[in-house]
């Protein structure tokens, strides 16, 4: 029998240094892993945030633009009620603004072998905020933002009223939907034709009713914030507001990310009344 000569193997140390080498490899992957999936989930939760807070601002926008419209023909008679442009500050600088826009509609009907018969309509939107019920995770209470909600009205010529929602046959009414929730501010503020601020918004009673169909833009700004926390750290950051140094919510020392987006909507159909 022949014997084997220059057998060639792996040490035990050999071997345990290749699993070391493994190990630091699988670790420096996991590590750049960690900061680049890290990385990607703040871009998607800010651009989630830019998202909601626009998909919002664009509703907004399209029904300010319809306020004041009514059909030619119309023969509602206005009052006080019937302003298309309503906003309420917050004064109390614990809440959000408020604002109310009001608008026409028609319905047409064909009865056969006769003219078409139009019964106009009005109805009123209004947005405002309410306190979160949302539940933080983390501490257990409800989440220090606001909800925004939207409602629909129509109006009753005959009691020359706004009919109550919950009683109202019209199908396309409705009281206190939730819209989106996550909002820290909200903000609307009135410009005339010269492009300056209209202050108070104007009313039918207040210092500035003269103003109540020349409104021409109005300046939103919404804030929001992130639903999970953002950053790593937790250090006092400034949340500011439009126009309004009352309103600034100070410093608060939190992770999450707060932001602020800003537009101008055209009251286009103030100007026809």
């Amino acid at each position: 029998m022949k014997k084997l000569k220059n057998n060639s193997g792996v040490t035990l140390i050999e071997i345990l240094i290749g699993i070391l080498i493994s190990v630091i490899m699988m670790g420096a992957m996991f590590t750049s892993y960690t900061v680049v999936n890290n990385s990607y989930s703040q871009v998607t939760d800010k651009a989630a945030i830019s998202t909601a807070g626009r998909d919002m601002l664009g509703m907004i926008i399209r029904d300010i633009r319809n306020a004041g419209f009514q059909y030619f023909g119309d023969t509602i008679r206005t009052t006080s009620k019937l302003s298309p442009i309503l906003i309420t500050k917050d004064t109390s600088y614990n809440s959000c603004d408020k604002i109310e826009l009001v608008s026409g509609d028609v319905n047409i009907t064909y009865p056969a072998g006769k003219d078409p018969v139009y019964e106009y309509s009005r109805y009123k939107i209004t947005y405002e905020c309410k306190a979160s019920n949302i539940i933080d995770k983390v501490t257990g209470n409800k989440i220090e933002a606001f909800a925004i909600y939207k409602s629909r009205e129509k109006w009753s010529p005959s009691k020359l009223d706004w009919l109550d929602t919950a009683t109202d046959s019209d199908a396309s009414t409705y009281a206190n939907q939730l819209v989106t929730d996550y909002i820290v501010d909200l903000v609307f503020i009135p410009y005339d034709d010269d492009g300056k601020i209209i202050s108070p918004p104007p009313t039918s009673t207040n210092s500035t009713k003269d103003y109540l169909y020349k409104i021409k833009t109005i300046d939103i700004a919404l804030t929001v914030r992130s639903k999970k926390q953002f950053y790593r750290k937790s250090k006092p950051r400034e949340i500011l507001a439009l126009l309004d140094p009352k309103r600034n919510k100070g410093k608060l020392a939190d992770k999450y990310l707060r932001d602020m987006i800003i537009v101008t909507a055209h009251a286009r159909n103030l100007g026809m009344q």
